[in-house]
């Protein structure tokens, strides 16, 4: 490096330099510096230092978003994030055991995925708004994997959450670009309804079974007769009673301004009942259950015992042993291997991490208010999450929109929320367990009911038809896939249909045609402008067109590349054969506004490609090709 004035540039030097350090100029442009034990290093070397000190430091408030709000915490922040996170607990646990049950495990499972994963989001964590825990759609998608056996359940929520991490140290975060807008709500659309379904034999009391949407209502239409009228009673009422109630958040979340106390407080004191109408719902009708209980135990269908306390924390299990008769010892069921569950839980395992990625960061953008979504950093803390999780026999979990919103509007400031949540949840673990044996089955299959039933995005389809009405092709593909076959084949059909559109559309640009004539010689020429890059989908489709036009026409045909920012081989090849079909009949044909980049393609495949393009005036090239020829 050379100093014009090296008395200048050690005095600015000096000045951001460390007390301990001192600048000397040594002769031929050499910055020397020396610290208090007299050891001299050149300046490469210092400025080197601080580079890797001021990375190493983003790195970190990056990776570890803790380290940026906590600096900064306040005791507003503190209020808001406890009540916000007892609210969101209130709605967790009425969720968590009611989610369980789509899985297919015991009603334990949902709590045990509801607590360890708070605890590392407030660490790694990156959205303040996003409340980690199970989902419905992610417990539809382990019952489908998993089949109800919570040995498979807790190995994949240990799988998904390195697949989440490996994603994230990728950067392939950017997948998820992959799922479309119409895509996205045909596939949540569908879950909603093969949820909902899959509560109805809870509702009417009646057994049931099936995966899929059709085989679920075959199940049903089947086990009909056998209809329970106090379940099917309670579980309607609770329904209508939680969508009333849900009519109370519906307002804006009640300010201290403009009213007096009273209204201040009444309105608040509204908004919580609404809030917290899941907890309400589940503590109301376990009440009357329990004194139905005493009268008569086979009033209501209950969810039982639930074991007391905290899961036994221990490593996620990597094989299913045999199940033998105590006596005989006899095999009643056979185990399983590592390899045979890992085969079991199939596709789904690429598919879970990219929902859970999906619905996370919906929840982030929702709230975002225009800041940017590290995807990068809300993989590594869900999966985290899910790999900690799976230590306290937790099921997959992610952010849910319902738990964010709730979150949201109960004024949550920084991800500590989740801690609040957490400890809720293990409170009613140690305390609140006994009392869970008497919640009906109905009364939570009225919660997923009247939460998924919001799920259904019909609302989209009418903007969708006026807007463009191909896109509602991949979303009803998505949606009739999902209710037909598995929800991972389901999605990724939707998806499969979506890239085919996008391979379409690019196989086929859009090509302007406009008749012109120079203003010198009014000679006539035609000019054709393609909206996108010539690679070797479409580049044969665009020598079609260009030759048919210069066969039909017989004038100069000039092709505007203001828009092709790339080319191929395959298209480099492709123009080589239209430069020699329109040279064999002497007929004009100019690339007129060609990218050099794009030039040296065509160039190094052709050597009479530098005559047929032009950057000078259009008319007098024109004018100069109809002499030559």
């Amino acid at each position: 490096m050379a100093y014009d004035n090296p008395a200048i540039v050690i005095s600015n030097l000096t000045d951001t330099m460390p007390s301990e350090l001192r600048g000397s100029y040594r002769g031929s442009n050499e910055f020397i510096l020396t610290n208090d034990d007299d050891e001299k290093f050149s300046m490469k070397t210092w400025l080197t230092k601080k580079y890797h000190s001021v990375a190493r430091k983003k790195v970190l408030h990056k990776r570890l978003p803790i380290t940026n709000w906590i600096r900064t915490y306040s005791k507003q922040d503190a209020v808001g994030d406890l009540v916000a996170g007892i609210t969101v607990g209130l709605t967790v646990i009425p969720q968590a055991l009611a989610y369980s049950g789509i899985a297919g495990l015991d009603p334990a499972y949902g709590l045990y995925g509801s607590f360890m994963g708070c605890f590392v989001y407030v660490i790694l964590g990156s959205c303040k708004d996003v409340p980690m825990g199970p989902s419905a759609i992610s417990s539809l998608l382990t019952f489908q994997s998993a089949g109800g056996v919570w040995q498979r359940a807790v190995l994949l929520t240990f799988l998904t959450g390195l697949i989440e991490i490996a994603f994230g140290i990728f950067g392939l975060g950017f997948l998820i670009n992959f799922v479309s807008g119409p895509v996205s709500s045909g596939y949540t659309s569908a879950v909603s309804l093969i949820i909902l379904s899959s509560q109805v034999k809870d509702l009417l009391g009646i057994p049931g079974s099936g995966q899929t949407f059709i085989e679920m209502w075959k199940s049903i239409i089947e086990n009909v007769h056998h209809t329970r009228i106090t379940d099917t009673v309670l579980g309607c009422c609770c329904i209508v009673v939680l969508l009333l109630m849900r009519l109370l958040t519906l307002r804006k979340p009640p300010s201290s301004t403009d009213q007096s106390k009273c209204q201040f407080f009444l309105n608040k004191l509204l908004w919580l009942l609404g809030t917290a109408r899941n907890a309400i719902i589940v503590v109301i009708t376990g009440a009357i259950a329990a004194i139905c209980y005493q009268y008569d135990k086979s009033y209501f269908k209950l969810i039982g015992d639930i074991p007391p306390g905290l899961p036994q924390f221990q490593s996620p299990p990597f094989s299913i042993p045999d199940v033998r008769n105590e006596t005989s010892g006899e095999i009643i069921t056979k185990g399983e291997t590592f390899t045979e569950m890992v085969t079991h839980l199939g596709s789904g395992l690429v598919v879970i991490p990219l929902i859970a990625l999906l619905e996370n960061i919906a929840v982030c953008k929702a709230f975002a208010k225009g800041k940017t979504i590290d995807s990068t950093q809300e993989l590594l803390a869900i999966g985290t999450a899910n790999v900690v999780n799976s230590f306290a026999q937790g099921y997959p979990g992610t952010g849910a929109l319902s738990r964010g919103a709730v979150n949201n509007a109960s004024g949550v400031r920084t991800p500590l929320g989740n801690l609040y949540t957490g400890i809720l949840v293990l409170f009613a673990l140690l305390f609140l367990t006994p009392l869970f044996f008497y919640i009906p089955k109905a009364a939570l299959a009225a919660v997923i009911i009247a939460a998924v039933i919001f799920m259904i995005e019909v609302k989209v389809v009418k903007p969708m038809w006026r807007s463009k009405k191909t896109d509602l092709i991949p979303g009803l593909a998505a949606f009739f896939a999902c209710l037909v076959f598995p929800l991972e084949i389901g999605i990724l059909f939707g998806i499969g249909i979506n890239i085919v559109f996008i391979l379409y559309h690019a196989a086929r640009p859009k090509i302007r045609i406009e008749y012109l004539a120079t203003s010198a010689r009014a000679t006539k020429y035609l000019m054709l402008t393609p909206d996108r890059c010539l690679i070797f989908p479409s580049v044969d489709y665009v020598r079609k067109l260009v030759s048919k036009q210069g066969l039909k026409t017989q004038v100069p045909i000039v092709i505007d590349c203001s828009h092709i920012y790339g080319a191929d081989f395959t298209a480099a090849k492709v123009i080589e054969i239209l430069i020699t079909d329109f040279k064999s009949r002497n007929q004009p044909l100019i690339f007129y506004n060609l990218k050099p980049s794009v030039g040296q393609v065509f160039d190094d495949v052709s050597d009479d490609f530098k005559i047929f393009y032009t950057h000078d005036s259009l008319e007098e090239e024109i004018d100069r090709k109809l002499l030559l020829t």
